[in-house]
């Protein structure tokens, strides 16, 4: 169920509640993982990767590949599961992408990715929460 967290991604009201420190300056403060560092890179299950702050469904299983960049990677995101801004930080200028409900950071989409799309989402495995499929093991 998703969580309604505020039009601005306040984290009132229950939203995020529960985060580890590490989800909460990912999600809240735009942070990053180390590369390599998340079990949902081997993750190969069939199921829904949620926003870990809210539970909004972010991603398919199905669009989900391995991109040999480190973090869980995806070609093509949900409807109405993501937004984008333009992050201009570090002297580069890169693709944002924020859950679309709560707003929280989940990594950056860039258009090195395979078909059909052409694009990798490139997000964080901590901004996630994997829901496996009825009758996949928990």
């Amino acid at each position: 169920m998703t969580q309604s967290c505020g039009p601005n991604g306040q984290t009132g009201g229950g939203c995020g509640v529960g985060l580890t420190p590490e989800q909460r300056r990912i999600l809240h403060e735009h942070g990053t993982e180390r590369p390599g560092s998340s079990p949902l890179n081997d993750e190969k299950r069939t199921g829904i990767y949620a926003c870990a702050a809210c539970g909004r469904e972010l991603f398919s299983s199905d669009t989900k590949y391995d991109s040999g960049s480190g973090w869980p990677s995806f070609f093509q995101a949900l409807p109405d599961g993501v937004e984008t801004t333009q992050d201009s930080r570090y002297g580069m200028v890169r693709t944002e992408v924020h859950c679309a409900n709560c707003k929280g950071h989940l990594g950056h989409v860039f258009p090195d990715g395979p078909p059909p799309t052409g694009l990798r989402y490139c997000m964080n495995g901590l901004a996630l929460d994997f829901r496996p499929a009825e009758g996949e093991k928990a």
